[in-house]
This record gives C-alpha cells, sequence and structure tokens, in this order.
C-alpha cells in the first residue's frame, strides 16, 4: 500500500489549498480514506474522513471550511481547504486502514501565515 500526498505549501490566512493523496496497493473503491494533521508539539488529529459509499465526517474546526471528496477512478481522495487560519498550520496526511493494518502516507507541509 502506498499512499503519495500532494498539494500543501504556504498561503495567507484566507488562503485556499487542495491537497491530494493517490492511492495504491488496495481496491481504492473499498477503501475508506482520511485526512489527519499534526501540528507543532501536537498529537496527530483527524481533519476528515470519507466512507467507501462517499459519507464524510470531519473535525468541528473545520466544518463549512473543508471537503473531503474522492475519484474512484483515480484512486485519489482530496481536501479542498478554504479560509484557511494559521492554527491549520501542520503537516497533513493521507491515511487508510486496509486489510487490518493502518496506512499513513509521508504528509504534505500546510503553512498558513497571518
Amino acid at each position: 500500500v502506498h499512499l503519495v500526498e500532494s498539494g500543501g505549501g504556504l498561503v495567507q490566512a484566507g488562503g485556499s489549498l487542495r491537497l491530494s493523496c493517490a492511492a495504491s496497493g488496495i481496491i481504492f473503491r473499498n477503501a475508506a480514506m482520511g485526512w489527519y494533521r499534526q501540528g507543532p508539539g501536537k498529537q496527530r488529529d483527524m481533519v476528515a474522513t470519507i466512507t467507501d459509499s462517499g459519507t464524510t465526517n470531519y473535525v468541528d474546526s473545520g466544518k463549512g471550511r473543508f471537503t473531503i471528496s474522492r475519484d474512484n477512478a483515480k484512486s485519489t481522495v482530496y481536501l479542498q481547504m478554504n479560509s484557511l487560519k494559521p492554527e491549520d498550520t501542520a503537516v497533513y496526511y493521507c491515511s487508510t486502514n486496509w486489510a487490518l493494518r493502518t496506512y499513513w502516507g509521508q504528509g504534505t507541509q500546510v503553512t498558513v501565515s497571518s
């Protein structure tokens, strides 16, 4: 299983970014996917998840600003982040549970300047 994130970067507060995570080694259409983040000195927390059927869930601070989506044809999950705040600064990780194991990507840095 291989998860590769992209799309991070430096953005000003109020800006937007779209993160992508390309998955391989799994039957993507059958896999629930998630985005997590870990800020400096903090634990890794859930940002958004999407089930194989498309049901979504968000961290409270992301509701109304973040949208998780998936493209099964491309085996890719996305995280659209709008109205970004400095407190959104973190390394963002893609994750999935497959065959009783949890897999993580290498992470992509998101930095929001005030």
